[in-house]
């Protein structure tokens, strides 16, 4: 396991070891943009407890999400399709803000919301039709530091980051095709964490 707590931001550096890339940012703005941001998700937002079919069976989640896009894309994981709201000023200005850092472009958000440490992400890689073939994932955070995973799919290595209130992940290359990502549950925190996966569909 190689677990990258300790380690300095630096966007330049490729923080899994082979088949794939992630650059991790750190903060792209101050706390108190942050805070602003944080707070406008959280109430602003048309939130939904997220739905799956899993084995068949028709599961709601505690977590929310919420679908937004350029165009009234579709988006179907986990056999549920979203329909896209159009962008809304501010997630405009952060989908600026990765796309300024990470140097792509992106046309679609998908936000979660997890309340507390109880709620997180299973094991999952970004693979879904309609995105961009080894296109660019952002990942903006805000609230909750949570610990954020990946595990290569075939030999098992792990890499572990920390992710802070208003920090930038991009995922892209291969990650997707060679690696699962993961946020696990924590019970120390109590505070709710939100998540903007800025993304690229591809509709023929």
């Amino acid at each position: 396991m190689i677990d990258l707590f300790s380690a300095a931001p630096d966007p330049e550096k490729n923080w899994l070891p082979h088949d794939g890339t992630v650059n991790y940012y750190g903060a792209v703005m101050d706390v108190k943009t942050a805070d602003a941001y944080l707070v406008h998700l959280l109430h602003q937002i048309a939130w939904q407890n997220d739905e799956a079919i899993i084995f068949g069976k028709h599961l709601v989640t505690k977590r929310k999400v919420a679908w937004y896009a350029s165009e009234s894309f579709s988006y179907t994981y986990s056999k549920i399709t979203k329909h896209a709201l159009p962008f809304t000023p501010e997630l405009l200005a952060l989908k600026g803000i990765a796309e300024s850092n990470s140097g792509e472009t992106y046309n679609a958000c998908l936000l979660n919301l997890y309340h507390n440490g109880q709620e997180g992400m299973a094991w999952h890689s970004d693979g879904e039709k309609d995105l961009k073939k080894n296109g660019a994932i952002a990942s903006l955070s805000f609230g909750a530091e949570r610990k954020f995973s990946f595990k290569h799919k075939t030999n098992g290595q792990t890499v572990s980051l920390l992710l802070e209130h208003g920090s930038l992940l991009v995922m892209k290359d291969t990650t997707q095709t060679n690696w699962l990502h993961r946020l696990p549950p924590s019970t120390r925190i109590t505070t709710p964490r939100v998540n903007l996966t800025f993304r690229t569909i591809v509709q023929l």
